[in-house]
């Protein structure tokens, strides 16, 4: 799909506000990319952008990257270690086998926050909200 459809059918509204429900009940961090180019390599380009983005260097270690490269049909959810650390790859395979469900069915913006929420379950499960504690990052959509 062309990266301007793509990004035309999407609510980024909701997915900005599902960041921000997701967040208010943990300490982690969520971001999405949506990026215009081919990934060839998904989870590759992903983890240059969650390097791009600072997201290494949130406090506890504790952010998630959607990437979605609509180009070449192709997605990434990369956790920083403090997120791994906790649940491994199989919790990773289920979050995309949901979201790619949405894709498939063309429901791109519910597919982008089935793969917020169950993130946002995951973290704050493992990282509850600090008092006092700031949003380390933006919630808005990147687009690149």
């Amino acid at each position: 799909m062309k990266p301007k459809h793509f990004i035309a059918r999407l609510d980024r509204q909701q997915i900005e506000q599902a960041i921000q429900r997701a967040e208010r009940l943990t300490s982690g961090e969520i971001r999405v990319v949506i990026h215009r180019q081919p990934a060839h390599d998904a989870v590759a380009v992903a983890r240059a952008e969650f390097v791009r983005l600072g997201m290494p260097k949130t406090r506890h270690r504790n952010a998630v990257l959607l990437f979605v490269a609509p180009t070449s049909q192709s997605f990434a959810i990369i956790g920083d270690e403090g997120v791994h650390a906790k649940c491994g790859d199989a919790f990773w395979s289920e979050v995309a086998a949901a979201m790619q469900k949405n894709f498939r069915d063309g429901h791109h913006t519910a597919a982008i926050i089935e793969g917020i929420n169950r993130a946002g379950v995951l973290l704050a499960e493992h990282f509850p909200p600090e008092p006092g504690a700031a949003n380390e990052l933006p919630n808005q959509v990147i687009e690149r």
